[in-house]
């Protein structure tokens, strides 16, 4: 009965994605797992995935609240048990301010200790700053994880496996990918976006140079589908030019400064229009660029 339902749920969505000629946030990648992919528009950007192991699910980052509520929903349609652990990839907003609701229905939130520390240090003040007044955080509450690990941390009940692991400060301090090895599904957070809209490396906690390396050491596992922080799933093609994006631009940015130029002039002069989605925000580009600068001029390495 239960293998009955979930296959009238799916035909049911395929029809309305016919009808209305629009791809549904939802989707199934693998036996048992699960992908919502973020709206930007509706300031609910950020991925989820969520696993179904034998007696509960595990969902990998938690969204905002009033998107977190939604993916509930779709949870519950898709899977059974109850939500017993949520993974933060890193601290960010979009990725972890709906913990409270996985929270409020029993889960357990887990990160790395640098995630959790960042959390706890800078999520305050990201929470006491929201200014939307059409997503409000009224009737919320900042949720820090109650696990955290130090490299890795493995969850493994016989039927399915998700393998945790800590990355160098990249995207930010206390990035963390997933990796699914059953399917051969890698999680990457930020790490990898797969839209429009550009990528953040202004983090004070980011590290482009180990960024570029952590992508490096990614493009060696084994992978089939790789789920980005934002928009839909790619394969390791995707993340390699995400890797090529954020390798020219270091590489101009350090030739520029060897040559003496200044921030706003590697702005103007950067071209990265040939890197596609990754290339096409200038906005976007520009602040990495500054970022990129600052991070080689303060001489951290």
């Amino acid at each position: 009965m239960r293998i009955r339902s979930l296959l009238l749920m799916v035909c049911g969505a395929l029809f309305l994605s016919v009808l209305t000629g629009q791809e549904l946030p939802t989707r199934q990648l693998a036996p048992g797992v699960f992908f919502w992919q973020g709206d930007r528009d509706q300031r609910q950007p950020a991925n989820c995935v969520w696993v179904q192991f034998k007696d509960h699910v595990l969902v990998v980052d938690a969204n905002f609240p009033w998107a977190a509520k939604q993916i509930m929903s779709q949870i519950r349609g898709t899977t059974h048990g109850p939500v017993r652990y949520v993974i933060d990839t890193h601290w960010h907003n979009d990725h972890t301010f709906g913990n409270c609701i996985y929270t409020d229905a029993g889960a357990f939130i887990v990160s790395s200790q640098e995630c959790a520390d960042e959390l706890a240090s800078r999520g305050p003040a990201s929470w006491n700053n929201w200014n939307d007044t059409a997503h409000p955080l009224t009737g919320y509450q900042l949720v820090r994880p109650s696990i955290t690990f130090t490299d890795r941390m493995n969850f493994d009940d016989g039927t399915e496996r998700v393998e945790i692991t800590r990355v160098e400060p990249s995207h930010s301090k206390g990035d963390a990918v997933a990796y699914l090895p059953k399917h051969k599904i890698l999680i990457t957070g930020d790490l990898v976006v797969n839209w429009g809209f550009g990528n953040n490396n202004g983090d004070m906690g980011g590290n482009p140079e180990n960024w570029i390396r952590v992508l490096d050491d990614l493009l060696k596992w084994e992978v089939k589908i790789v789920v980005p922080g934002h928009g839909a799933p790619v394969d390791l093609a995707k993340l390699r030019e995400q890797r090529d994006y954020l390798k020219s631009m270091l590489d101009q940015v350090k030739h520029g400064i060897r040559a003496g130029k200044t921030a706003d002039e590697l702005v103007r002069e950067i071209d990265l229009a040939k890197y596609g989605s990754f290339g096409m925000n200038t906005g976007a580009n520009a602040t990495s660029i500054r970022a990129m600068f600052r991070f080689e001029t303060a001489g951290r390495k």
